[in-house]
């Protein structure tokens, strides 16, 4: 399906820990709000202004007392090499580097399902989430004001225990009502259990009544075929895949409509199969089997997601994922520090977007979109939404 104002082009297992090192030259990834149909689009040839402007919607923190404790459990290695290093200082230097204002953080694999303990994952998911409200999203240091939104990570481990995901209520309220978080991270699975599992339900709801921005990053699944290559590689973007159409044949996107869903990795490989895994949707007597229902050449559900560009950017992925769900719903990602390697020098962090994008359209997956999606971090910037 062609989307309106498009244009020619031109211009390992890893799960907890992981023994083996990565055999690869570089650092690999670990790892209401303003509808985006009500975004001002400009002109596609318009000139795009530059300068520090950039919103980086996927990035990831690792304070110093996660980092001590993950080590202390044994998890020295994430994506098959060493934890990244990582400080606000190191964080901002990346930022004025490569034109970003503000990097919306999150907490990548494994979050806190290492921890044995739910009081110990309580505990360490209520640390980092105050410390990403206090010392980054709503610090008062001059140097970090402004430069950094937050998403809240989710005490959960033990999918098995009802109690996990109530506790993990009780901090996705807290973290978007009292610490005034941007969001809430989630992985796309936990102990192979997808996000439609109806264990969810209560967690599902709690998120649609906040009307949270909930970002979707990935996790090496508990078993799969072994290629001799890192997971990272692939196995990433698939069970991003995995998630997502499970929640289209789960219902949870038409039972829990305010939720705003951001895929990690450009929804992994879920825009170019899209169609596919629509069809029971297409097909009314299979549908009804399923509980699903609706006509469309890909699911509308799917194209109301929004999609990050974090180890995305190239043509290949991003033109996929325009003709889906349209510019306004692709939002600007780095990975950072996982992808540090990636970024040697400073300047342009993601030329390859001018193969897909105008200057105007560019300007707009660069800022205005996550402008629009997270108005509360747009006006701690002092930027309305677009």
């Amino acid at each position: 399906m062609a989307v309106t104002g498009q244009i020619d082009p031109r211009g390992m297992r890893r799960r907890g820990v992981l023994k083996a090192a990565l055999p690869l030259g570089v650092a690999a990834t670990a790892l209401g709000a303003v509808p985006a149909s009500a975004v001002g689009a400009a002109s596609a040839d318009a000139p795009a202004p530059r300068g520090r402007d950039r919103i980086d919607v996927h990035c990831h923190l690792i304070p110093d007392f996660y980092r001590r404790s993950l080590a202390a459990h044994g998890v020295t290695t994430i994506g098959g090499v060493p934890v990244p290093a990582w400080s606000p200082a190191l964080a901002v230097d990346f930022m004025n580097r490569y034109g970003i204002q503000t990097q919306v953080v999150s907490v990548s694999e494994p979050g806190v399902t290492y921890l044995s303990s739910k009081e110990d994952r309580v505990a360490m998911a209520r640390r980092l989430n105050t410390y990403t409200s206090r010392d980054l999203v709503h610090t008062k240091s001059a140097p970090l004001k402004g430069r950094f939104g937050g998403f809240a990570v989710l005490p959960l481990g033990d999918i098995a225990d009802e109690g996990d995901v109530a506790r993990a209520v009780t901090e996705a309220e807290r973290a978007v009502g009292d610490l005034k978080l941007d969001g809430v991270g989630i992985f796309s699975s936990y102990g192979g259990t997808y996000l439609g599992d109806p264990v969810f339900e209560p967690l599902m709801k709690a998120l649609d009544d906040l009307g949270a921005m909930v970002f979707i990053h990935p996790v090496t699944p508990q078993s799969y075929p072994d290629l001799g290559l890192p997971p990272f590689l692939y196995e990433f973007t698939f069970d991003t895949t995995r998630a997502l159409v499970n929640m289209l044949y789960k219902g949870v996107y038409q039972r829990y409509p305010r939720i705003r869903w951001l895929a990690a990795h450009a929804g992994g490989t879920l825009p170019y199969i899209s169609y596919r895994t629509s069809l029971l949707t297409l097909t009314p007597a299979i549908a009804q089997q399923v509980g699903a229902a609706g006509a469309d050449s890909s699911s509308p559900h799917f194209r109301k997601l929004f999609y990050d560009t974090a180890l995305s950017p190239a043509p290949q992925a991003m033109k996929s994922v325009r003709e889906l769900a349209g510019t306004q719903h692709i939002l600007f990602a780095t990975d950072w520090p996982f992808t540090n390697a990636l970024f040697p020098a400073a300047g342009d962090p993601a030329p390859q977007l001018d193969q897909t994008f105008a200057p105007a359209e560019r300007l707009a997956v660069e800022r205005s979109n996550a402008l629009a999606q997270f108005p509360a971090l747009a006006a701690r910037i002092g930027a309305g939404p677009a």
